[in-house]
């Protein structure tokens, strides 16, 4: 499984790939908004450190203005992913990209029958929001176990199970053990992974012992 960053903050992402942790990153305009910078150049940025792709989201909704926008995020970077609306504006600009070359991110999936129509549009891939899901008492990670299942049996469709709106590390297992191929993480999820008690009481107990040793290893 591919984890992305979900995040505009530069200085979390270059932290995360020194330790080998981004695949690649994904932003849309919220998080822009929070770094309190330029969306060209905060992109750009972000390119720079991760080779993988980077989801750089479109604001306008209609056909012609988002196409334009897309293929202005597409040209900050050779490894810029538009990311777009699952709205049939959306749709269409994603054919239109993906036809040129470009990789898309159709975000906001919260439905199979949405994922399956991106998967034909042409996406590179599919965002569906488990955490949105849960929290108005609908089974996220039910639609990932239905999104999966009918891209298995249709191989022809190449689009990627992004999984979004990721929670807490439950997510990202349950996602895995489904086998979807990428989760966008918030930072602060990425570093929960790295944590459990016995971990934590094994290290102490390591140390201390150690310590009682007197010796140094430099």
């Amino acid at each position: 499984m591919k984890f992305f960053v979900d995040t505009a903050e530069v200085s979390d992402i270059r932290a995360l790939a020194e330790a080998g942790l981004v695949d690649g990153v994904t932003t849309n305009p919220s998080l822009i908004a929070k770094s309190g910078r330029k969306m060209a150049e905060v992109i750009a940025e972000i390119c720079a450190i991760t080779p993988g792709p980077v989801s750089a989201e479109v604001t306008a909704t209609d056909f012609e203005t988002m196409l334009s926008e897309g293929r202005f995020l597409r040209d900050i970077a050779q490894n810029v992913a538009v990311k777009v609306p699952l709205t049939e504006a959306g749709l269409r600009t994603c054919r239109a990209l993906a036809n040129e070359g470009t990789q898309v991110n159709v975000t906001l999936c919260f439905s199979p029958a949405q994922a399956l129509l991106a998967a034909k549009a042409g996406a590179a891939f599919i965002s569906p929001f488990v955490g949105r899901l849960d929290d108005i008492s609908t089974d996220g990670m039910g639609l990932i176990a239905d999104i999966v299942q009918i891209y298995r049996n249709y191989p022809h469709l190449k689009t990627e199970v992004l999984v979004a709106s990721v929670r807490h590390p439950l997510h990202l297992v349950q996602a895995a053990k489904l086998g979807a191929h990428v989760a966008t993480l918030p930072p602060s999820v990425i570093r929960q992974l790295l944590r459990h008690p016995l971990t934590d009481s094994g290290l102490s107990a390591f140390l201390a012992d150690w310590k009682k040793t007197g010796q140094s290893i430099l």
